[in-house]
């Protein structure tokens, strides 16, 4: 395959417009309809799709320190299989990100594999323990240029913290991403709460605890006038709270993931497992409050929640499982199947809310219009009329712990582009030494 120039014929933008797509050099150089050109990489994209590369705002890639799990390379390779071309990586590694030292080595790390862009989330505590401030400055003037913080896996419970925390990003135009769940209110918690939490016999986890959070931490946002972004809500107490913080001007966001977009509670009735993640699936109402909520723009992006385990730590009794699934592989398709097929959204409302809107909220510069003469060619060859059933071979994780196994979804990226070199092609992802060779050529590209 050419590194220097890639052509793809007759894909179908969001807007429904078809066009051919010249790249060379990392960059969009030609439109419409384009010559052939030997010795490019030429791509028949004939009823596919080309979404903008998807960004995904809430990753967990695991590296440093649990790299049974995932690691920054198989976590960007299920990226690059799932049509994201960036991932923002949150802080609870082992060490903690919460120096400029661990998010810079994650930023290489992700320069390295060269499937994604690799944006460090940093921690907004030390060592995530909600007790003192972490070096929230020094990860931000550092290399990795981090602009969003989350103790992601923990609230930040403590009011005061939060408010400092606040108060400190608007020096640089950061965002403190908040894990909304009341601590107090879940201990112990297992499951939705509610009539079927009790048939099971698990510990309920109330929706309030929650809203309860993200009630506060507006309020605390509209107090210091800074920047709030909500994790994974997953309530329609949640959503209420949210609409009326936006109709109040409070600069608020809010992310729903994939499976709070499709899977309800019910799931649990077997105690399997794979179904087991925090904040719990709950009630198909709350599904369709979710579902509406990003029609409407309440909720303003989808973000993943790519949570990878090794197989001890979910093929075991449901309580004592861990809390997460895998995500990257499979948002846009469930995605599809949860709301495009049905209507609440359009492709075009797909490449907002999974490109556009999450480079903004994270920073991420490239994005803003994706298709454009000199834009970077970050691009998603998707086709929306495949009916598969997903299965381990779509996975690239490290981990298995998908709760799609074995259920029948639309849509297939066919190939992913970043910063113009090919990560997957005709359904397959491309070499480990070829992806690097490619990133290295468009390194050298951009410094000649």
């Amino acid at each position: 395959m050419s590194l220097k120039q890639v052509l793809v014929r007759q894909a179908t933008l969001p807007d429904g417009t078809r066009t051919d797509i010249l790249i060379e050099r990392g960059h969009i150089v030609e439109q419409g309809i384009v010559s052939s050109r030997s010795g490019a990489t030429t791509i028949d994209a004939d009823g596919l799709l080309a979404l903008p590369g998807l960004v995904d705002l809430h990753t967990h890639l695991r590296e440093p320190g649990s790299e049974n799990s995932e690691t920054v390379l198989t976590g960007t390779r299920a990226a690059a299989a799932g049509g994201f071309t960036a991932v923002f990586a949150m802080a609870n590694t082992s060490p903690v990100a919460d120096t400029a030292a661990v998010v810079e080595q994650v930023m290489a790390l992700g320069e390295r594999a060269g499937y994604a862009t690799v944006r460090p989330i940093g921690s907004v505590s030390v060592d995530l323990a909600g007790e003192r401030l972490s070096a929230i400055g020094a990860m931000a003037s550092s290399r990795a240029r981090v602009r969003v913080f989350s103790d992601d896996g923990h609230c930040v419970w403590d009011p005061l913290l939060m408010r400092r925390a606040l108060e400190y990003v608007k020096t640089f135009n950061g965002v403190i991403a908040q894990h909304a769940q009341e601590p107090r209110l879940t201990v112990g918690a297992q499951m939705n709460e509610g009539a079927l939490s009790s048939e099971l016999g698990l510990t309920g986890w109330p929706s309030v605890a929650e809203a309860a959070i993200i009630e506060r931490d507006v309020l605390l946002a509209q107090h210091v006038e800074s920047r709030l972004h909500i994790c994974h809500v997953s309530s329609a107490d949640s959503v209420d709270i949210v609409r009326w913080a936006k109709k109040r001007g409070i600069a608020v966001t809010a992310e729903v993931t994939p499976h709070h977009l499709l899977l309800t509670e019910d799931l649990a009735s077997d105690y399997d497992s794979r179904f087991k993640v925090n904040p719990p699936l709950r009630t198909r109402d709350d599904v369709e409050a979710l579902r509406g909520a990003l029609a409407d723009g309440t909720i303003d992006i989808v973000a993943t929640d790519h949570a990878p385990h090794p197989v001890e730590a979910k093929e075991c009794e449901w309580a004592a499982a861990a809390f997460g699934m895998l995500g990257l592989e499979s948002a846009l398709s469930v995605v599809q199947t949860a709301v495009v097929a049905n209507g609440f959204l359009s492709w075009s409302d797909v490449a907002r809310v999974m490109s556009r809107e999450p480079a903004k909220i994270g920073r991420l510069s490239g994005y803003e219009d994706p298709f454009v003469i000199g834009a970077r060619a970050n691009i998603t060859l998707y086709d929306p009329t495949v009916e598969r059933v997903f299965d381990a071979s779509s996975l690239a994780s490290k981990s298995t712990n998908s709760p799609y196994l074995g259920r029948q979804l639309l849509g297939r990226v066919m190939t992913t582009i970043h910063d113009g070199y090919l990560t997957v092609h005709d359904g397959e992802l491309v070499s480990a030494d070829e992806v690097a060779r490619s990133a290295s050529t468009v390194k050298e590209d951009e410094r000649a």
